[in-house]
This record gives C-alpha cells, structure tokens and sequence, in this order.
C-alpha cells in the first residue's frame, strides 16, 4: 500500500512536470521575437520586433529600436520613418510612422512603435520617407527583417 501512495504521488509530479512544460510552451508561443537585419543606410540601427496575438484575434506589433540615426540626418534627408508590413497574402501595408526629430529618440536615439493589425505580418520593414501617408515605400529602406511565417 505505501508503495501504491508513493508511486501515485510520483505520477502525480510527473503529471504536473508535463502539464507546466506545455504552459510554459504556449506562453513563448504566444510571442513572436524577430531581430532586423544589419542596415546598410543606419549600420549601427539595432531593433527587434515582438508580435502577438491578442484576444480578438488580431496581431499586435510591437517595434523597438536603437541607434536609428535622425531621419534628416540620412543622405538624401528625409521627413520620417515608415513602419511596413508585408501581409501572408503579399500586400505591403503602411502601418505608421516613427517621429524622430523631437522628443526621446532626438536625444537617446532610441524608438519605439506599436500597432494592432487584423492582418497576419511576414516581414516589416522601415523605409525614410518626405510623406508619412505615402500608400508605397520608396527604395530607401532603412531597416528589415526576414520573412519570419512561411
């Protein structure tokens, strides 16, 4: 009979290992972390993208990044930085902008974005733009990632 307990009472922690091993799964899977790749406009541009998931079924994104050189400052200067995504259906949408003359990153150079999309991301990318409300990114992109869903 002590046995019989002492066998239980292993299956049972054996049970509980399991059970927070595919928690602790779920809750990276959650979160997608996607670095950009080296930029040859801003080499020193380092940033990472984290997308989730939410309640409703939507894709949040969430940039951030550092060393991102003033946007006037850039051969030809530019007004702003353009957030993109290229959607799994290969539509590339203007998602926002990035404001870099004022403020945080003027200083820090650092900078950060967010934005919910009803649309599934497989790449993002950064272009320097004159106009922030631009419907296709110029050839000056700034920084970006690889497709990260196939």
């Amino acid at each position: 009979m002590k046995n019989n307990m002492a066998m239980s009472t292993q299956l049972n922690k054996i049970h509980l290992g399991f059970l927070m091993l595919i928690i602790a799964f779920s809750l990276s899977a959650c979160t997608k972390k996607i670095a950009f790749l080296t930029s040859s406009v801003v080499p020193a541009a380092r940033g990472y993208v984290y997308i989730k998931t939410d309640k409703n079924k939507n894709n949040v994104i969430d940039v951030h990044l550092t060393e991102l050189a003033e946007v006037q400052r850039l051969q030809p200067a530019r007004q702003t930085y353009v957030v993109w995504m290229l959607t799994d259906h290969d539509i590339t949408k203007n998602i926002g902008q990035i404001k870099s003359s004022t403020g945080m990153m003027s200083k820090q150079l650092k900078a950060s974005f967010e934005t919910v999309s009803s649309f599934k991301p497989v790449k993002i990318f950064i272009t320097a733009e004159d106009n922030a409300d631009i419907q296709y990114p110029s050839s000056l992109i700034v920084l970006e990632t690889d497709k990260f869903y196939r």
